[in-house]
């Protein structure tokens, strides 16, 4: 008769215990959870420098002299094609490709540096760039960081407005310091027919959507 009266107990305790250990391992396999876990760090893309690439106005660049930490340096190209260095001030960097800026460092730093090994990094191109303007969903500059033709600007930029004249568009462009002009038929594009207008676009061209 006594049995009874000694297996609640037991039971009770039993109880509690589970009780107390789903307590404990609940924090432990929250941890455990893919849906608690942290998000993956962000894996940044490489900068792709354009072919026959030169330096321009609010390009960034790194420029480092090895084991001369005091001469280098992150620099942006101002607008008049200068940037500024410790101990050489002023270097002018706008028109050359990283290499030729790299030797032009190298030769005025021998004033103050036996034999200095430099090298010139392309941190950020914001030099190259391409406008749209017009009838446009997104009228702007637009960055230029590889090949890019009229199509995909106009894509880019949120198509052609209700209004656009589709078949008057220009693309305008400096060339050895005279302005040129191309025309562009976005229907006639768009049925495949004279693809050579959809030209591929050079950094300063400007499309204008009527």
């Amino acid at each position: 008769m006594t049995a009874p009266a000694m297996t609640a107990p037991l039971r009770f305790l039993s109880i509690a215990s589970l009780v107390a250990l789903c307590t404990v391992a609940a924090p432990a396999l929250a941890q455990t959870n893919p849906k608690g876990t942290a998000p993956a760090p962000t894996v940044s893309t490489p900068l792709v420098i354009p072919p026959q690439y030169v330096i321009g106005a609010d390009d960034v660049m790194s420029v480092v002299f090895w084991k001369d930490k005091d001469l280098s340096a992150d620099v942006t190209v101002r607008p008049d094609g200068m940037i500024s260095l410790p101990l050489l001030n002023e270097v002018r960097a706008a028109g050359l490709t990283p290499s030729q800026l790299k030797d032009r460092i190298a030769e005025e730093a021998r004033n103050y540096v036996q034999d200095p090994t430099v090298t010139v990094e392309v941190k950020a191109i914001n030099s190259r760039k391409v406008y749209i303007t017009g009838g446009v969903r997104k009228a702007g500059p637009y960055p230029l960081s590889g090949s890019m033709r009229v199509l995909q600007l106009i894509a880019i930029a949120g198509g052609l407005d209700d209004y656009a004249n589709r078949q008057k568009i220009v693309i305008y462009r400096s060339e050895d310091g005279r302005q040129v002009s191309f025309k562009f038929n976005y229907k006639e594009v768009l049925n495949q027919k004279h693809l050579e207008q959809n030209i591929e676009l050079k950094p300063g061209d400007t499309v204008a959507v009527p």
